[in-house]
């Protein structure tokens, strides 16, 4: 399981995270989506930690607390959800939408 941690610094650095997180248990991963066209990091983050025990009471403590001059929101993450291929949909110039006229 993981934790997700929203509202960050941006300049905010995995061995920041590390760091806090460690208190509560051992860091096992932290990962920092950045943005793809900036490589800014995005504003959120996920830790795993070594056990579920570690991870509630980091959760617990950190949830709502004020750091590097944000209000954290911490709490376990959701699966990442499969995403649907766009591909088909649509019907582009085959005169077959609502528009077509007939008589």
């Amino acid at each position: 399981m993981s934790i997700y941690v929203g509202n960050l610094s941006y300049n905010v650095t995995q061995d920041d995270l590390s760091k806090v997180f460690s208190e509560y248990g051992t860091v096992t991963r932290v990962q920092l989506p950045t943005d793809r066209e900036t490589g800014r990091v995005r504003g959120f983050g996920f830790i795993e930690m070594e056990s579920s025990a570690a991870e509630d009471a980091a959760i617990q403590a950190l949830d709502g607390a004020e750091w590097m001059g944000r209000v954290m929101k911490v709490n376990k993450a959701r699966p990442r959800e499969e995403k649907t291929t766009r591909s088909g949909g649509g019907s582009w110039g085959k005169n077959s939408g609502g528009y077509s006229r007939q008589y």
